[in-house]
């Protein structure tokens, strides 16, 4: 029974995404909304963005530099450690978690609201494309700002690990410099940035396909928001896997 479902719901989400990726309806239009979802989806989310980073970073050299660095290891084992887990998991893959509980709500939500108060159904009966209308622009516009924040992230996350060194003493600055510089591999930057291209696509089509599918009302629209974020949260970590076997 639950395979049948699931499968029930992989067969609609890809049938919505077939109308979503047709032609917009006003080249104009979609501009204006693609512009209209980065600023409501991804740069209303900078700050949130920019204050966890810079806490996890800051946590993760005093948790390494007191609980994992020894006398026999390097003095920069520190920051070595943590820039790479900031390139490579926490500004893309823990970050888009953190964002599909904020913004995934957010879609899941408001399409459903508009399900529910049948403003969808209007679209519909004006001979409107009402999938492509609403949902193109969610996805293009978190799909272009993802990657800005994760780079965000990473910077805001290496101000936190320098923040220990130069307030609460935790480290040198110099040798957590030297950490940061040893053996860098510029792929792991890039890495993170297509990683999370494909984790912004999931949060937005998977959010907007359960807000936009909803039935009934305001309660419905409550347990969509629930379970869109539940199923981007799951898709973000299968895929986490795979994404980073194939990339590495």
């Amino acid at each position: 029974m639950l395979i049948h479902s699931s499968l029930t719901s992989f067969g609609k989400y890809l049938l919505l995404m077939g109308r979503v990726f047709s032609k917009p309806e006003r080249g104009r239009m979609f501009f204006k909304q693609y512009l209209r979802e980065m600023q409501q989806l991804g740069i209303n989310s900078i700050v949130i963005v920019l204050l966890i980073s810079f806490f996890i970073g800051a946590v993760i050299c005093i948790q390494i530099k007191l609980n994992v660095q020894s006398a026999w290891m390097p003095h920069w084992t520190s920051g070595y450690v943590t820039r790479e887990i900031m390139l490579l998991e926490f500004s893309s893959s823990i970050m888009c978690l953190i964002l599909s509980g904020k913004v995934g709500s957010n879609i899941a939500s408001e399409l459903g609201m508009m399900r529910a108060t049948q403003q969808i159904d209007a679209l519909d009966v004006m001979g409107i494309n009402s999938a492509s209308y609403l949902i193109l622009p969610k996805i293009a516009g978190l799909v272009t700002i993802i990657p800005i924040l994760v780079v965000f992230s990473t910077v805001s996350g290496i101000l936190g690990a320098y923040a220990t060194a130069y307030f609460a003493h935790i480290i040198t600055p110099e040798d957590l410099t030297a950490g940061m510089q040893h053996d860098f591999r510029s792929w792991f930057f890039w890495m993170g940035a297509i990683k999370s291209i494909f984790f912004a696509f999931i949060i937005s089509s998977v959010s907007s396909y359960y807000g936009y599918t909803v039935e009934g009302g305001a309660q419905s629209v409550g347990k969509a928001s629930t379970n869109a974020v539940v199923a981007s949260s799951m898709l973000i970590l299968f895929s986490d896997m795979f994404l980073t076997q194939l990339l590495s």
